[in-house]
Parts: structure tokens; C-alpha cells; sequence
């Protein structure tokens, strides 16, 4: 099983026939200078001199020799990749006049890429009627951005109006990279905070928290962020119509000035390729130097950030052409990282060189509490697994049985030490009520909780008690404490805030565990296998109809023997949906699984 992956860009087409189980390339094909000098390259070394510009012409000419070169191999699906998905999509999905609809609606938010995925896919359509096409996004995987790290501070009625805030891309570089970053060090994908540093022509930073990107450094468009080859990346807004006022330069002249002629070729004046940057750097040019000092700052700046930003760090992965070759960038990235924990060895990246063999190498310190990688990013071979994956669910039948819906209110778990503290030597927790997951119990016990703004009391505490504290509490208590509280799953409060307990027999500073519980899905290994998801999967659940309609995303699967099948909503979520005894939504599985299905749920509070 063969599929073909297609990436029409801005000035250039690639496409690979990959197998996706084992990588191995059947066939590559590249179109480049496609706008001036056009020339199509396949990697058993043939080559075609096209004799008009433009990707139409380009795509049909490769598209009909790729055909003729498979000689036998056998394509089952087409994938393509779309750089913008906007809000619609955060998954990939099967082509439809819909998928085609919305991503033509797209176009003005990516006006360089979306017309030309486009075409690419028409034209591809055209070709391979009978296969499986599908779209892959470039800013899916950021979807699941927090409120605060995708909202411009933009006058709300204009950012609604007209879709104004943070996507994100190379998204499926940085989930690629984050997962390998998890293989790599043995470790859960979804346990580790990983900051992964997509560095090529196009530049940008993702903090990858417990499995989400939670902060990007590219923005509404490619253009925010990083210094990149010819992109300035971020720069004060003021600067825009200083230029115009000083230039007479339209809003399209500013728009390619910032996009086409900024970044490291705009500093150097020497063009954008980072090697003669640094060849030139070290014949003393003092612009080329500048050029590296510039990239470098701003790409340590954005580490440092979003180390804080998830309230440390695990793995620090540099990839693309830069990230992956250049020794100098890494280093100038990784020095002065020592707070962190992250310490770089400097003769491992002196030395270090990816290979086929050998994609992923680690350049930190043994003692190195943060582990400093360079990844080989491999974008088409997850667009193939991705189209694998569809094709598995394409023939899946909706049978499942329905799903609870319980409604969370603020609550605390405790460790026997803290009930000491606060219920008196010995105290054992007693019974108010059962709950519905096994051995489980609301008990009669409560605690006032101190926060630095205001004080909520008779906050329940559950039991049996745990190994860790943890007061679970929604958004609305988290804005009357005056609390930052990260949404977390349960029992992953490491570097979450704390607050003062006070019980009937003393007090107790909780130094951390105040969270934002992330809504979770209870099930068996036998509900798991109905619904045919694993634990820690990531699904949506769609809520009520028409006008009440309402999406639950980022909803996290959790499996074990103990469980009872029920999803957990907090206070907040539960009145915005309206949630009834006897209402029904929808379960979507996310693109982390596959093709897109729906189960059946009732609703119960």
C-alpha cells in the first residue's frame, strides 16, 4: 500500500509515493523555480525542462510522468497538504465539494498557499478519479491553542467578524518532532513538555504541553515570530504605516516588503540562505553577523518564553534545514539555557550529523535535566500515516452505545498528610455519597479555600484519599480566587499554583495542585475497544442541536478496568451547553486516531 503525498506551494510542488508503515520512498518528484525557470527533477535522476511557467502546467506535466513511472505500484490514496484550515479543521479529512468549499473560503487567509493546494488537488482529482483524496492542515495541530495564546487584543467585534486571531503552521512538523522527541527518550508523548524548533526558510516555535500545542510563534499568517529567511517575524505594528507614510508604499508593497524582502536577507544583504550567512559572518560582515545575532536572540527569547509559558521544559528539539544542520545556530539557541536545566555538550554538537540511519541525535549534557535533540522532520511521511489512518475508519459503522455526561463541581482530592493537618491526627474521611466511578465517594468533610483575590467555602472534598493534593475548580473560580490555573488532567499538577486550605483543625499552604481539570472521558478497556479509541486519545464531543449546538474539543480519553463509561464537564461548560437529563450529542474522533466518526451520547448531570 502506496500513497502518494502532495505539497504545492507557493513557487514550488513536491511529491513522494511513500509507504507509510515503513517510510521507504517508491518515487519523489520536485517542481522548483516554477514562476521563472521551471524544471521538474524525480529521484531516479530523470529530469523534465518545462516550457511554461506556472503550477498548472507543472503539475499536469509531473503529475502525468509520475504516472507512467510507478510501473506497478500501487497507489490507494492521494494526500495533500493545505497550509491554512482556519477554525473548520483540526484533523484531516477526506476531500468532499464541502472540504473543497472551505478551503477555496480560506484563500484570503492564505492568499501565497491555499489557491495553490487547491489546484493541486483539482488538478490531482482530475488525474486519479477513482483514489482516496485527503486533506492534511498545516494549522490543525494548533488548534487546540488556549483562548489567551490565539486571541489578538483586537477590538472583539472585528476579529469575529473577520476570523482575526492566532492559527498557527508547521503543525505537522512540531507533531512530528514532538512525538519522535517522546520515542526517542522513551518517554509519554503526553506526559512531557516539549518545545520543538522548526527552523528553515519559514521559521517558528511550538510549546507542546502533555501531548497540545499550547503556543505557536506564527500567527494569523506565517509572518509573525521568528526571523526567517526572507520573513521579518515580529516587528511593532506602528513601523506599517510609518513606512507608508515615509515610502507611498501600497499595503501590497508593504506586504511583499515584510514577507519577500525582510528577515535574514533583508539584515545580511546577502540573501536568505543561512549557510552564506554564516560563511560570510566569519569573513567579518558585520550585516551577516548581525543577521545571526538577530535570528538567535529572537529564537532564545521564544525558548525561554515558553518554558515559561508551561511552567518548564522537558526536551528542546531543533528541526528543518537549519535546525537539523547548523551546529552554530543550535549552539547560539542553547547557550545560557542553564536555569532551565537544559546544558548543551558542545563537542556532541560540534559533531553532530543526521542520517537515514540515525534522524534523531541528542547534543546535551549526561547530567542535562532537559534533553537537547536534533530531528530529522519527515512532513510527508505524516501525511501518509495520517491517510493510513483514515483509511482504516473509512468503513467503520456507527454501533456504539451511548455516553454519560457528568458535570463536575469544584471539588478537592487530599493525601491522608493533608487531611491531618486539617480534619486532626488520624481523621479518616467518611461517607456523604457514593459517586458514579467505583470507589469513589463525595465525602461529608469541606474545606474553605484562600485565594489571593477572594475566598470560596465548603469546597467537598472527594475521596478515598490520594497521593496527591489537588483542587480541581473551573473558570469562573479561577477568576474570583484570582488564580492562574492551567487546564491539566488529573494528577499532573507539577508547576501548577497553590492556596491556603483551612479546615476545622488548621491550615495548610498548598504550594501547588490548583487546576483546571482538562474534560475527560471515563471508559473500560472493553468500552475502548467499542468505540474503538485508546487511552489518552483525544475526541470531540458535540453537544445538543441547531442553535444549541455546541463542540466540545480537546476531550481526553482516559481507559482502565476501574472506570465507569462517562464523560466529566466542569460547572462552566455544563450551563453554556445547556445540559439536561436526557439530552444527546455527538462524538467525533480527532485526527490523532482518524477518519471522522460519530457516536451517539446522552446527557446526564
Amino acid at each position: 500500500m502506496h500513497i502518494l503525498v502532495l505539497n504545492a506551494g507557493s513557487s514550488s510542488i513536491k511529491a513522494a509515493v511513500i509507504h507509510p508503515v515503513t517510510g521507504q520512498r517508491a518515487l519523489e518528484m520536485q517542481a522548483d523555480r516554477l514562476l521563472d525557470e521551471p524544471r521538474i527533477t524525480f529521484s531516479d535522476g530523470t529530469e523534465i525542462e518545462l516550457t511554461k511557467t506556472g503550477h498548472e502546467h507543472a503539475l499536469s506535466t509531473g503529475l502525468v510522468a509520475l504516472r507512467d513511472k510507478l510501473n506497478g505500484t500501487e497507489l490507494v490514496a492521494i494526500g495533500h497538504r493545505v497550509v491554512h484550515g482556519g477554525d473548520q479543521f483540526d484533523r484531516p479529512v477526506r476531500i468532499t465539494e464541502e472540504v473543497i468549499s472551505a478551503i477555496e473560503s480560506l484563500g484570503e487567509l492564505a492568499p501565497l498557499h491555499n489557491p495553490v493546494n487547491l489546484s493541486g488537488i483539482r488538478i490531482a482529482q482530475d488525474f486519479f478519479p477513482d483514489l482516496f483524496h485527503y486533506a492534511d492542515f498545516d494549522t490543525a495541530f494548533h488548534q487546540s491553542l488556549p483562548s489567551r495564546a490565539k486571541t489578538y487584543a483586537l477590538p472583539k467585534e472585528l476579529a469575529k467578524k473577520y476570523g482575526i486571531r492566532r492559527y498557527g503552521f508547521h503543525g505537522m512538523s512540531h507533531h512530528f518532532v514532538a512525538r519522535r522527541t517522546a520515542e526517542f527518550l522513551k518517554q509519554d508523548y503526553r506526559s512531557m513538555r516539549i518545545i520543538t524548533c522548526h527552523l528553515g526558510n519559514g521559521c517558528s516555535v511550538a510549546a507542546v504541553e502533555y501531548g497540545r500545542s499550547v503556543e505557536t510563534s506564527m500567527g494569523m499568517t506565517p509572518l509573525e515570530g521568528l526571523v526567517m529567511g526572507t520573513r521579518s517575524g515580529d516587528i511593532d505594528p506602528g513601523i506599517i504605516p510609518f513606512i507608508q507614510e515615509k515610502t507611498g508604499k501600497s499595503a501590497s508593497e508593504i506586504n511583499d516588503l515584510l514577507n519577500r524582502e525582510s528577515g535574514l536577507a533583508g539584515l545580511s544583504g546577502v540573501g536568505n540562505d543561512m549557510r552564506t550567512i554564516l560563511e560570510r559572518s566569519t569573513q567579518g560582515d558585520a550585516d551577516a553577523q548581525l543577521a545571526l545575532q538577530v535570528f538567535s536572540h529572537r529564537l532564545r527569547k521564544y525558548i525561554g518564553a515558553y518554558a515559561a509559558v508551561m511552567g518548564g521544559v522537558d526536551a528542546i528539539a531543533f528541526t528543518g534545514g537549519i535546525g537539523e544542520n547548523s551546529a552554530i545556530v543550535r549552539h547560539r539557541a542553547a547557550q545560557r539555557l542553564d536555569f532551565l536545566g537544559a546544558i548543551i555538550n558542545e563537542d556532541k554538537n560540534n559533531t553532530l550529523r543526521l542520517t537515514d540511519e540515525e534522524p534523531i541525535r541528542a547534543f546535551s549534557m549526561d547530567h542535562s535535566r532537559v534533553a537537547l535533540l536534533a530531528i530529522h522532520t519527515d512532513e510527508q511521511l505524516a501525511i501518509a500515516r495520517a491517510g493510513a489512518k483514515l483509511l482504516e475508519q473509512a468503513d467503520l459503522v456507527n454501533t456504539q452505545p451511548t455516553i454519560p455526561i457528568a458535570v463536575s463541581a469544584r471539588h478537592i482530592h487530599l493525601r491522608q498528610e493533608t487531611v491531618d493537618v486539617l480534619f486532626g491526627k488520624g481523621h479518616q474521611l467518611t461517607v456523604k455519597k457514593w459517586l458514579s466511578q467505583p470507589g469513589q465517594f463525595a465525602a461529608e468533610e469541606t474545606v474553605t479555600v484562600v485565594g489571593p483575590r477572594n475566598t470560596i467555602e465548603r469546597v467537598r472534598v472527594l475521596g478515598p484519599v490520594r497521593p496527591k493534593d489537588q483542587l480541581e475548580i473551573s473558570r469562573t473560580d479561577e477568576f474570583f480566587l484570582g488564580i492562574d490555573a492551567p487546564i491539566r488532567e488529573s494528577g499532573k499538577v507539577e508547576n501548577t499554583p497553590g492556596c491556603k486550605l483551612i479546615g476545622p483543625a488548621g491550615e495548610y499552604d498548598l504550594e501547588d495542585g490548583v487546576i483546571c481539570a482538562w474534560r475527560h472521558i471515563h471508559m473500560t478497556p472493553e468500552d475502548a475497544e467499542r468505540f474503538g479509541v485508546d487511552d489518552r486519545d483525544i475526541v470531540e464531543v458535540e453537544v445538543g442541536n441547531g442553535d444549541r449546538a455546541l463542540t466540545f474539543g480537546n476531550v481526553l480519553v482516559r481507559v482502565s478496568p476501574n472506570y465507569r463509561l462517562e464523560m466529566h464537564i466542569d460547572t462552566d461548560e455544563g450551563n453554556a451547553a445547556e445540559i439536561s437529563p436526557g439530552d444527546e450529542g455527538v462524538l467525533f474522533e480527532t485526527g490523532q486516531r482518524g477518519q471522522l466518526r460519530k457516536r451517539r451520547l446522552r446527557h446526564e448531570v
